[in-house]
């Protein structure tokens, strides 16, 4: 049985989601099921009533409750808002476990390493579970013990040239 490929698009530059919801179409149109679990984004995600109407191919979840972005909360609704991704890591599980996709996009999971919400340890956990089911995950930090838990890994940055006059 093959293994899935992990694939990781990170760096400071735009682009690293719209490229991973790319990857989400072309596998809904060769008939394959994807999941999106979308973190630290809050669940006023501006994509997610497009994405919606693409279901049953593409599923999108959010785990967090709170409309405004992770960073703009204040301490204590951090902490509330860490259980509901501790419980979006836990679906994220499972839906490995249970192959319920062919693609999983795990969106700003380098985040929740980078803020150790979630522990490097705990991802390559549930990267093993993955049996034959494709990953992406995304984010801004590209660090080595994560890198190598990838097949292939993306680095997108923002390059500005200067105008010649």
């Amino acid at each position: 049985m093959a293994k899935g490929l992990v694939y990781i698009y990170a760096g400071d530059g735009r682009g690293k989601s719209p490229a991973a919801l790319g990857r989400a179409l072309q596998a809904a149109m060769e008939g394959k099921n994807v999941v999106i679990i979308q973190f630290l984004k809050g669940n006023g995600s501006m994509n997610s009533d497009f994405l919606r109407r693409m279901e049953p191919e593409i599923k999108l979840f959010t785990f967090e409750k709170s409309v405004e972005n992770y960073e703009e909360l204040p301490n204590e609704k951090k902490q509330e808002e860490i259980v509901n991704i501790k419980n979006g890591m836990n679906f994220a599980k499972k839906v490995l476990a249970t192959r319920e996709c062919d693609l999983l996009i795990l969106d700003e999971m380098l985040r929740l390493t980078e803020k150790e919400i979630v522990s490097v340890a705990d991802l390559k956990a549930m990267l093993e579970c993955r049996e034959e089911t494709d990953v992406i995950l995304t984010g801004v930090e590209l660090r080595d013990d994560i890198c190598i838990l990838a097949d292939e890994v993306s680095k997108i940055e923002t390059v500005k040239f200067k105008v010649w006059e």
